[in-house]
């Protein structure tokens, strides 16, 4: 559980088959995202991180919605974060989102997959959210937008860096510049999602069957393609290339693939050691 005074955000729950759900629960308040919230998610994350047995992570939310996104009061509040007065303040704030960007790039940094489970709208600071997951499956009442665009400002935690990764760029730059609702069945169509399911607890439980599977997997080997993958995405084939040879020299296991030969001939889940505990500094 996380929260920040008498705030709860959200509710972790570490599963014994390897995989952990991070349910979103404010829905009263559609899941918005207040400050305290960022750091938050980035420890909730890094702590599943660094004790090694999370092998994959599921996204989850409560209510009718995914998450309206960041609360419009928090730009009324005059926090200092919004504060562009002068030089210094701008530093600070260039400084102050950097580090809220930073809450966001730990889902794509984690050695296990994250895979966001969406139903009802996904707005503003929440598409931000699951553009950085690295699988989404939604309900058939799902819609996204790029919210931002009708506050007068430009969506600034990932959403226009990683969403022309996943759709066409003329469909990212369309929700971008229009802030119009991309429904279920064309995020499934322009590939922002994997599955569009019946309802909420459908994506749900397909989202968790997809996180069973890959926690049957060597985590070692899971979290070697990951890197690759997010390698891959930024940088030229040949780049990518020799990093994979660097990395295959550093994961590569004959013992952990002997495992996996005879879980995959026996059609059963594989025993694997999770990954190492990272101990705090």
């Amino acid at each position: 559980m996380s929260d920040a005074g008498n705030e709860v955000f959200f509710q972790v729950d570490e599963r014994a088959n390897g995989v952990s759900v991070l349910t979103l629960c404010r829905p009263e308040r559609l899941n918005t995202m207040a400050p305290a919230f960022f750091p938050a998610l980035r420890d909730a994350v890094q702590r599943l991180q660094a004790e090694g047995r999370t092998r994959a992570l599921v996204l989850a939310s409560t209510g009718k919605h995914f998450s309206a996104g960041m609360a419009l009061d928090v730009f009324a509040s005059g926090l200092s974060l919004t504060d562009t007065s002068d030089a210094r303040r701008r530093l600070a704030f260039q400084t102050g989102l950097r580090q809220l960007m930073a809450c966001f790039d730990v889902l794509e940094q984690a050695h296990f997959p994250v895979i966001a489970a969406i139903q009802g709208g996904c707005l503003g600071g929440a598409l931000d959210l699951a553009a950085a997951c690295d699988l989404r499956v939604c309900s058939a009442d799902a819609f996204f937008a790029v919210q931002e665009i009708h506050i007068g400002m430009a969506a600034d935690l990932g959403v226009l860096q990683r969403l022309p990764k996943i759709v066409p760029p003329g469909v990212a730059r369309e929700l971008a510049f229009t802030g119009e609702r991309l429904g279920a069945e064309r995020a499934l169509a322009v590939g922002l999602v994997n599955a569009v399911l019946p309802d909420a607890a459908a994506a749900l439980e397909r989202a968790l069957q997809l996180a069973g599977a890959i926690a049957t997997k060597s985590p070692v080997a899971i979290a070697g393609s990951k890197l690759a993958l997010n390698y891959a995405v930024d940088h030229p084939t040949m780049d990518a290339l020799q990093q994979m040879t660097l990395l295959q020299s550093a994961i590569f296991d004959i013992g952990e693939m002997g495992r996996a030969i005879e879980a995959w001939q026996r059609k059963a889940p594989g025993e694997f050691a999770p990954l190492a505990p990272v101990a705090p500094l």
